[in-house]
């Protein structure tokens, strides 16, 4: 242990110096689930319904990846370089892929998800891929070719546009149209009549090149592109298969890259949107969406993930549109996005910001949506509080015919009350709910815990007692213990019910000062309460002397005796905490009167302790005293309160 120095004779010249010594959100819907796709890149996707399968291809990574309705992965087909296209038979029974590195067309039984066949095309890089009437229909660099395996023998014929549009065209189809194949590349578009042996032109017209997806409506009227070229700002097109003049516009609020449509007509469009909605449902015809999907951020950037190009697909029962996003990573998500074609309603609750128990009180909302509901739909209420957490029925509201409601109630419990009215939906709505809370009075009790201010000996074992006063039903008090210092946090001590007198006790080791607090939760009829109280705990210090020759006493004290060139060495022992010093005082008495020669601190080590040595007068018939102190503040720490060790007197002779 270091042995710190200083000079007693120096200190009393300081004592006649008169010096001191210095111590050195139609409503915008989040997507509804969501599993992460392990593909480098994303060619076409297809919904198998009879099997409940999503097909996705991955041009880059050369493969299919077969998923559930949920994302799961059931299969992986490996081996099929640049695969883009995808086509689902009308039996479901074929799953067929355009191999563009292999320049093939390869079918999946998709019972087993299993490669059953490939057929050679001569023709270099087949991408998009149709079946109409049984036929497969494919475009490569060489425009538009057919694939016909109904026979004993695959027939593949190519060049069937005619030179009616380039290189590696999109195309589109649908089951309820037969015989109809539309087709479109950068700058043009077409319809062809393929019902018989071969593809007849029908109409053709302009397509914008930033055009990435295309489909056909089920009634066979309409071809629908991703982007609309009659300069109507950022919308999907369509256009008269008749003559494929442009009948519409669908208006979007970013850059559209997808549509889909449905058995029934409704349109599903992509956009390419980093902060506002993904995913716009729209009926035919329609100004506006049904509905909106907005995809989450699960990237590092500021924006959200942007759906794939083209990447949308419905399940053929329309529960559902598949998309698949990314984000700024390049991790791709296959989305499920349920019930599209339903409406989303938006219920608002309005409750008073605060009430009296036990006294009426009036909730007011409204139910709206794209297309108004009728009059007296009829709404659930639930009431939720201190005395029903789980809620708690009320009788059922009806809506006025502009879809207002108003209800009465009489909370029988104070505190935050909840009441939560709910829509269940129909067939074209899907189900809404809103709530709103009100502050309901409660009376105030008492609570009360003893020996605040108090200061107690180190390690004294002192019973604290918390008193509570009326309450309704709950009579429980937690007590917890929150020692001073950042090393020893907030503690519960116990949880009880009071007794009959209203208290409950604990006992606390004073080795710190602590704040003692008492909690009262509160109950239907009472506030919660909370009550605290400090005691203040003194630190152990102790000093021993060496050194000296002899003790003796003065008046009514003990003096150790030293000669006058004999160096004093004090041993000073305290409760220990991390950068912790003790205060070394000294004094010199002069003529009847104790005077102040100083204070200096000095560290203690981990053991508590600290020697100082203080140097000889040289002078005899010198009277000193020192003690060792730790000051609240200044000692290093404010964990305990100041506490001053006993004076040591010392006596200097020749």
């Amino acid at each position: 242990m270091r042995v710190r120095r200083i000079s007693t004779a120096t200190a009393f010249a300081v004592l006649f110096s008169s010096a001191a010594l210095v111590a050195g959100t139609a409503g915008s819907a989040a997507a509804d689930s969501a599993k992460l796709l392990n593909v480098k890149s994303v060619g076409d996707l297809v919904v198998d319904g009879a099997h409940q399968r999503v097909y996705v291809s991955d041009p880059t990574g050369g493969k299919i990846v077969v998923t559930d309705y949920a994302g799961t992965v059931k299969a992986t087909l490996a081996g099929l370089p640049g695969v883009t296209g995808l086509a689902l038979s009308a039996d479901s029974g074929q799953v067929y892929a355009a191999v563009m590195g292999a320049d093939r067309i390869v079918s999946v039984e998709t019972q087993t998800s299993t490669q059953t066949a490939s057929y050679d095309l001569g023709a270099d890089a087949p991408a998009a891929l149709e079946i109409v009437d049984g036929r497969l229909w494919f475009g490569y660099s060489g425009g538009i070719g057919s694939l016909d395996v109904s026979g004993a023998e695959p027939v593949v014929k190519l060049d069937q546009d005619g030179d009616a549009l380039g290189a590696s065209p999109l195309l589109a189809a649908d089951p309820a149209v037969p015989g109809v194949l539309a087709a479109g590349t950068a700058g043009g578009l077409a319809v062809f009549d393929v019902s018989a042996d071969g593809a007849a032109l029908r109409a053709s017209g302009s397509m914008d090149t930033g055009v990435k997806q295309i489909d056909l409506t089920p009634d066979g009227q309409q071809v629908l592109t991703s982007w609309d070229d009659t300069g109507n700002g950022y919308a999907f097109g369509a256009y008269s298969t008749t003559d494929l003049k442009h009948v519409g516009s669908y208006q979007t609020d970013a850059y559209p890259n997808a549509v889909a449509v449905a058995s029934d007509g409704t349109i599903a469009g992509g956009s390419f949107s980093w902060y506002d909605p993904d995913v716009h449902i729209l009926k035919a015809g329609d100004t506006g969406p049904t509905r909106e999907y907005d995809f989450p951020n699960t990237g590092n950037s500021s924006g959200a993930d942007i759906l794939v190009d083209g990447a949308l697909a419905w399940a053929p029962d329309r529960s559902r549109v598949f998309a698949v996003s990314v984000n700024d990573s390049g991790t791709y998500s296959l989305r499920a996005l349920t019930d599209p074609t339903k409406e989303l309603p938006a219920l608002k609750v309005s409750a008073p910001t605060k009430a009296d128990r036990a006294k009426k009180l009036t909730v007011t909302g409204k139910l709206t949506s794209k297309t108004a509901l009728p009059a007296g739909t009829v709404l659930t209420v639930t009431r939720t509080d201190i005395e029903s957490p789980k809620g708690k029925a009320l009788p059922s509201v009806t809506t006025k015919s502009d879809g207002s409601f108003s209800f009465t109630n009489t909370p029988p419990a104070g505190g935050k009350v909840t009441y939560k009215v709910s829509y269940a939906g129909d067939a074209a709505h899907t189900s809404a709910s809103g709530s709103d809370a009100v502050q309901v009075s409660r009376k105030a009790t008492t609570l009360t815990v003893n020996r605040n201010g108090k200061v107690y000996s180190y390690g004294a074992d002192v019973k604290f007692t918390a008193h509570l006063g009326t309450t309704y039903k709950n009579r429980t008090v937690a007590i917890y213990a929150d020692p001073f210092g950042a090393d020893k946090p907030k503690k519960l001590l116990k949880t009880a019910k009071v007794n009959s007198d209203g208290n409950l006790s604990v006992t606390v080791d004073m080795t710190r000062d602590t704040t003692v607090s008492a909690t009262f939760a509160g109950d239907a009829r009472y506030a919660p309460k909370t009550a605290k109280s400090t005691a203040y705990a003194k630190v152990k210090v102790s000093t021993s002397v060496s050194k000296n020759y002899k003790t003796g006493t003065i008046g009514s004290k003990k003096y150790y005796y030293f000669h006058k060139n004999t160096d004093p060495v004090f041993t000073t022992t305290m409760t220990y905490y991390k950068g912790r010093q003790q205060r070394f005082q000294l004094q010199v008495y002069y003529q009847g009167t104790w005077y102040d020669s100083g204070t200096q601190y000095f560290a203690l080590n981990t053991s508590g302790k600290s020697k100082v040595q203080l140097g000889a007068p040289g002078e005899s018939g010198i009277r000193a005293r020192v003690r060792s102190s730790y000051i609240n503040g200044s000692s290093g720490d404010t964990v305990n309160t100041t506490t001053h060790g006993a004076w040591k007197y010392l006596y200097f002779t020749k």
